[in-house]
């Protein structure tokens, strides 16, 4: 029962995330919850006795994507268009 409980959470955060990234005007800010989200997923991963994925879609996922969509974001100019 306790483990159903955690995977409904797991998966409440995962779809709680994912709508921030649509949600969230700013491109850093969406970055950063596409991240939570990879994070999410990767304990997702392992609570289904999967982890290397999970070890995968940390660091790739969550870590190396995030970096280099911050340091494009950062590198070019930001026109979310505010009003």
């Amino acid at each position: 029962m306790i483990y159903f409980i955690l995977q409904l959470l797991v998966l409440t955060g995962l779809v709680i995330t994912a709508v921030a990234v649509i949600w969230f005007k700013d491109l850093i800010s969406a970055a950063i919850a596409l991240g939570a989200s990879s994070l999410i997923l990767s304990l997702q991963f392992y609570l289904l006795r999967a982890p290397d994925v999970a070890i995968a879609e940390a660091a790739v996922g969550a870590a190396l994507t995030t970096a280099i969509f911050i340091f494009a974001i950062r590198a070019s100019e930001r026109e979310e268009g505010y009003k």
